[in-house]
């Protein structure tokens, strides 16, 4: 198996956005009612415009990419210190148990690190116990004590 982690460019986004459907569609079957809004257009106006809102790696296997990990920096207040946070992480599930969300994770943390981020963070859809079992195999831990809010911006 010949596989390659590296930045995303911009003629990776029809992959990104056809990955991001099938994840959308693994999510939907776990009940996840939420908008899945990432489409290859959406990449490319959102992570390759003039103010870019996330950046991306993906992994290739024989050339073809068959996975992406999508992140942005950020600030824990409470540790005053910068994190990564992993905006989405999708491997097809056909070249899964290969080493590749590993190896996204593992590449995104030395990305992390130096860049001088002290942690890596996301969420993970409760029922996603599949997604939760990988990510406490490579070490992470639940945070149960706080949980997520949401407000539209056009709100007040």
């Amino acid at each position: 198996m010949t596989m390659t982690i590296r930045p995303a460019l911009v003629g990776d986004v029809t992959a990104i956005g056809a990955l991001a459907q099938q994840f959308a569609g693994y999510l939907r079957g776990l009940g996840d009612q939420s908008d899945f809004n990432l489409t290859a257009e959406a990449c490319l106006r959102d992570g390759f415009g003039p103010q870019p809102a996330f950046a991306g790696i993906v992994a290739e296997h024989n050339g073809v990419v068959v996975g992406y990990l999508l992140y942005h920096f950020g600030y824990d207040s409470d540790a005053a210190a910068n994190i990564l946070f992993i905006a989405d992480l999708y491997v097809e599930a056909s070249t899964r148990r290969r080493g590749i969300g590993r190896a996204l994770v593992t590449r995104a943390a030395n990305i992390a690190s130096e860049a001088g981020a002290k942690e890596l963070v996301w969420s993970v859809y409760n029922t996603n116990q599949i997604a939760a079992g990988f990510y406490e195999k490579l070490g992470a831990q639940r945070i149960t004590d706080v949980f997520f809010m949401k407000l539209r911006a056009n709100m007040l």
